[in-house]
């Protein structure tokens, strides 16, 4: 017992400030709670009903669609590959292009969000720089948050999230044994044959543990795409997170806000527990 007290205070920590919310989040699913009104002062147990509301609304299955999307898109794909893509041509570059390049991505990481989503929007708007560059290539000017929301929010994510990916795996390649790649490089492999080969099944630790801090990361996405889009237009950037902040803070139904986000917490949890296994799975 004496061997887990340097634990305990975290213990009591997580369970205070992560499985009490969790857990007050699941009851409040189950309750009528409102954010001003009767409901708020006096809530009532609804049970499911709050759930059965969900398999009816037209926009729960749109926002879960959005969101797996958004996570595909942004943090599977795009964070991921470009990351690694930027580790390893920075592994191989000069010194000085290493640097910059490294510094131009990181600055966008350690903005504060919300000035990376006005940043964002400044740049995707009708007024905004990229009509600004495409103008003067002579292409007529496009409302990309209105015309394309998920692809804008899905880029602006990826500008801002790819430098941690980066630095996972810079740190990942740097443990990579030079005697393995140069082996093969006298065997005659090429630089595609060293990475599929040699790179990436030992980084594959690292690869499958950046894939699911990522994805949690970005089911959680929300100022981002409020500020962009707010969600818009006609729900097309409606992700759950957007969705659970709309029914509990702009409609004042927290009953049913803090449902959606319990299926949004049951699905950072499946993909947790996943990438959990397949952690355990590649241990020696």
């Amino acid at each position: 017992m004496v061997r887990y007290l340097p634990v305990l205070p975290a213990a009591v920590l997580l369970l205070v400030f992560l499985a009490g919310p969790v857990l007050w989040a699941f009851h409040a699913s189950m309750t009528n709670v409102g954010l001003t009104g009767r409901h708020a002062r006096n809530p009532e147990w609804v049970g499911l009903e709050n759930y059965q509301r969900l398999v009816q609304d037209p926009v729960f299955p749109l926002s879960l669609g959005l969101t797996v999307l958004f996570v595909a898109g942004s943090a599977v794909l795009g964070q991921n590959v470009l990351g690694l893509a930027l580790a390893v041509l920075m592994r191989r570059a000069r010194p000085a292009v290493s640097a910059t390049v490294g510094t131009a991505v990181v600055a966008a990481w350690v903005l504060p969000e919300i000035v990376a989503a006005f940043a964002a929007y400044a740049f995707f708007s009708r007024d905004g720089t990229l009509n600004q560059l495409l103008g003067r290539l002579g292409q007529p000017e496009t409302d990309w948050l209105y015309t394309v929301p998920m692809a804008a929010v899905v880029l602006a994510n990826v500008w801002r999230g790819t430098a941690f990916s980066m630095l996972v795996y810079r740190a990942a390649l740097n443990g990579v044994p030079a005697e393995l790649t140069e082996a093969a490089q006298m065997d005659g492999a090429g630089a595609w044959q060293r990475l599929a080969y040699i790179t990436l099944p030992v980084i594959r630790g690292s690869i499958a543990t950046n894939l699911m801090l990522v994805t949690l990361q970005t089911l959680a996405v929300f100022t981002l795409i409020w500020v962009m889009t707010a969600g818009g237009p006609a729900n097309g950037s409606t992700t759950l997170p957007v969705l659970a902040y709309q029914e509990a803070f702009k409609f004042g139904d927290i009953g049913y806000g803090t449902a959606v986000a319990t299926v949004l917490i049951v699905i950072g949890g499946v993909f947790g527990a996943a990438y959990l296994r397949l952690l355990r799975e590649q241990r020696p």
